[in-house]
């Protein structure tokens, strides 16, 4: 073999073996992947998705929903004006959380009930992650009220 044939071959290899890692990686990261839903998106999804699957579901915390009890668990409902999830939280719940504002919960579902790991609180009154807003926007409910709300950019 020449040795242009050799540095083709080296480089031929090389490359199949660079392809074949960012394969595999890519690969391993698919579970890891956690898509934004909304509760009436959840609930359009729940018969397809698999046992513990990871999610982030998203909106607005339902006034008179938040129950606080021992040892730092609480429980509320995530509602987008259609549909509405249970969520059950251990930990410490950010600063900003309330009933009525925006929030983020990252977790699994569990029969009916949504068991979150981490809780995300809007900033301020504000913003909303683009999510958020793109869902309210398709379901005609946006109301930017002329105050240039901000929306979290990628």
């Amino acid at each position: 073999m020449t040795r242009k044939g050799r540095r083709l071959t080296l480089i031929a290899s090389a490359l199949s073996v660079i392809c074949i890692a960012v394969g595999l990686g890519l690969y391993a990261m698919k579970d890891g992947v956690v898509f934004f839903v909304t509760p009436t998106e959840l609930a359009a999804k729940t018969k397809e998705m698999r046992p513990n699957a990871r999610l982030r579901i998203g909106g607005l915390v339902l006034p008179g929903s938040l129950v606080k009890s021992g040892d730092r668990h609480v429980a509320f409902v995530i509602s987008d004006n259609q549909s509405e999830v249970k969520v059950s939280y251990t930990g410490l719940l950010p600063d900003l959380f309330r009933e009525g504002q925006g929030v983020v919960a990252e977790g699994t579902l569990a029969g009916d009930e949504f068991k979150a790991d981490s809780v995300l609180a809007k900033h301020d009154e504000k913003y909303m992650p683009r999510e958020v807003a793109d869902s309210l926007k398709k379901q005609g409910v946006w109301n930017d009220g002329g105050q240039g709300t901000k929306t979290a950019t990628p």
